[in-house]
């Protein structure tokens, strides 16, 4: 994330809506990434009405909805207590990852405005609804709103054998199946972007249902760690990619957040993780596709390697658990290589640079 100021010169932040010093009233523009002055720009009606979001709505959009809140296809029962709160935690984890998007140029656009690669986002209550579950599908990403609560989280969690669980996770995940769609469905299985993704992930087409049911009554293959982001990437191939990409999120918005505070990993006195080399080239299939990134990629892996060594060890001289309870093997350094590569289709790709 980036570090911004208000016009009137003090810091301010992604979420803002006021600034302290000045009492200016803030938005949030996602076609410049800038935090702007909402006095003389239409504010997002969710966040006028509800005060659940800050981003700005362009000035020629006949919408009263910014770009995050129009790809909402159904939103919680507002009228049930609690329910405003949990819905605006979801909301701010959602532009999160939608920024991310946004500023890789992916095109987002409704289901409405286009049904073959639009966006929709379903925020449904599980005790609204208990047949509905955070997902995706052709399209469509379904967020249990019971997410946004930490005890109902932490649950699940457990319950699950999690390392991590966050909203963000959720959407950056979910988001994964989606960019899969745009940037590997389109193409047959002798593509060279469908064979990169089968060398790296496997087959996307093994059966998906009878994958995860193994997944949920064994549990993960011995010494998964060694090939997977996480437990759970080791079920399918597709939930593989998805665990993968939201990790390059992850680390990509974190190292630009770690770039803009002024935390350097060269001011770190800690060696470099030995990746190997060619953990940061890309699969064979795409030889001929620029490799201009190899190295600065496998920099950067480098980087963020020192870098979580000693958030970790802040959080644990605070008493709590690891910030970042993951390892990049040699195997998932060359996923999220891949994942590198695609985010750069639609034009920008996070410079992985600080």
């Amino acid at each position: 994330m980036l570090s911004y100021q208000c016009a009137c010169g003090n810091p301010v932040y992604f979420d803002s809506s006021l600034c302290l010093a000045c009492g200016s009233s803030l938005g949030f523009d996602p076609l410049t990434d800038r935090i702007l002055p909402a006095d003389n720009a239409r504010l997002c009606s969710n966040g006028a009405r509800y005060n659940v979001c800050n981003w700005l709505v362009p000035p020629d959009s006949p919408d009263d909805l910014c770009l995050a809140c129009r790809l909402n296809r159904t939103i919680p029962d507002l009228t049930r207590p609690g329910n405003l709160p949990l819905w605006s935690r979801i909301e701010a984890a959602k532009r999160r990852a939608l920024r991310s998007l946004v500023n890789m140029g992916l095109p987002l656009r409704t289901l409405a405005e286009d049904p073959d690669a639009g966006l929709a986002f379903d925020i449904v209550s599980h005790i609204a609804d208990p047949a509905i579950s955070t997902g995706y599908l052709a399209g469509v990403i379904t967020i249990n709103l019971e997410e946004a609560d930490d005890v109902h989280r932490r649950i699940s969690q457990q319950q699950l054998g999690e390392s991590s669980r966050t909203l963000l996770g959720h959407f950056h995940h979910e988001c994964g199946h989606y960019v899969w769609e745009l940037a590997f469905a389109p193409w047959p299985p002798d593509h060279p972007i469908r064979a990169a993704f089968r060398s790296r992930f496997g087959d996307e087409s093994s059966n998906y249902p009878a994958a995860l049911a193994r997944h949920y009554s064994s549990g993960p293959p011995h010494g998964w760690e060694s090939s997977f982001i996480s437990a759970y990437a080791s079920s399918h191939p597709s939930e593989d990619w998805a665990e993968t990409w939201a990790h390059y999120l992850h680390l990509t918005e974190a190292m630009e957040t770690c770039s803009h505070a002024g935390i350097h990993a060269h001011h770190l006195s800690l060696p470099l993780v030995p990746i190997p080399a060619d953990a940061a080239s890309l699969p064979p299939q795409l030889t001929s596709a620029i490799t201009s990134d190899d190295l600065p990629f496998l920099a950067a892996l480098q980087r963020w390697a020192c870098l979580t060594t000693v958030l970790n060890e802040v959080s644990l001289s605070l008493g709590e658990p690891r910030l970042y309870p993951f390892v990049i093997s040699t195997a998932v350094a060359k996923k999220l290589r891949l994942a590198h590569h695609v985010a750069g289709f639609w034009g920008r790709r996070p410079a992985l640079l600080i």
